[in-house]
């Protein structure tokens, strides 16, 4: 950042004068720089130190710098960019004996390079560079579009945009709006990849996306919007009822409680019991001996014939 070249006059020597005769008029002058003045401090250049790393402004900022130095008697200082000189039409500058000042009212992305401070004193020279860049938001990123829609998710593609802004890109910003609503939602931030998968949709809605490009500046004025919805259906269920299978509640006729065996006396009523299970309903069938006895006539039973 700084160098110096070798003075011709050492510090605190002094130049001695004899008069000249006329018989040495005619003869070897002096030279001009043995007559210049002892140099009491060599040039020097006091950067600050934010100056050392990239000065970094946006597009329309002022840049006024201040740069000190030293040197005496007085030292003379240049501005110079990428080892041209500077357009005094745009950039001002300023130098006094202590430092020099560099002025940009309104700076472009033209004014960004590395500005060279040089301070010359005798045959002595220290330098110093400033790299200056001006930057400004991106362009938009290109061609988004939609690739594919499966269950609740949608992949996106896109590719970088044109202009950058004169600088590196931090990422990407991705948001989706469902059509319902039109509201924007971000979904991923400073996203590196220039595709990617969006999750956890709604089902039932549907979604358009957009892009916007970031750098030190911020997002892209504005973002392409996807041409193509996402359509997020419900999965298509058909409902298959289980086989069932029909019991079989048929029961063979059983008696659980038989007839037995009575003796009655003529002309008095007489009533048997039994009980009986089974299933579907019974017929019951009383069986009689030799014939069917008519009302009020005795008669010999000799059985009952169950029929399901």
């Amino acid at each position: 950042m700084e160098s110096a070249t070798t003075p011709e006059v050492a510090l605190g020597s002094k130049l001695k004068v004899e008069e000249a005769s006329p018989a040495d008029a005619e003869g070897p002058r002096a030279s001009p720089r043995q007559l210049l003045p002892p140099v009491e401090e060599h040039p020097k250049i006091w950067l600050p130190r934010a100056l050392k790393q990239t000065y970094i402004r946006k597009v329309g900022d002022t840049i006024n710098l201040l740069i000190p130095f030293q040197g005496k008697p007085k030292a003379r200082a240049t501005w110079t960019r990428d080892g041209c000189a500077l357009d005094a039409s745009h950039v001002s500058v300023r130098s006094g004996e202590q430092d020099s000042i560099l002025f940009i009212r309104e700076a472009q992305r033209a004014d960004s390079g590395r500005y060279q401070l040089s301070v010359q004193l005798g045959g002595l020279e220290a330098t110093a560079a400033i790299d200056i860049l001006v930057i400004e938001r991106p362009g938009p990123p290109q061609n988004v579009k939609l690739v594919d829609v499966w269950g609740s998710n949608a992949t996106l593609e896109w590719t970088a945009p044109q202009d950058t802004g004169n600088t590196v890109l931090l990422g990407y910003t991705v948001q989706k709006a469902d059509t319902k609503s039109g509201l924007w939602f971000t979904v991923l931030e400073r996203y590196h990849r220039t595709s990617c998968v969006v999750s956890d949709l709604i089902v039932g809605n549907s979604y358009a996306f957009r892009v916007f490009a970031e750098n030190q500046c911020g997002l892209s004025e504005t973002a392409p919007v996807t041409v193509d919805l996402a359509h997020i259906q419900k999965a298509a269920s058909i409902y298959k009822a289980k086989g069932f299978a029909q019991r079989d509640f048929s029961e063979a006729p059983k008696f659980t409680q038989p007839l037995v065996d009575c003796t009655t006396i003529t002309g008095y009523d007489t009533q048997l019991f039994c009980c009986v299970r089974a299933s579907p309903k019974l017929l019951i069938e009383t069986i009689y001996k030799d014939r069917v006895p008519e009302k009020g006539s005795p008669g010999s039973l000799t059985g009952t014939r169950l029929y399901s």
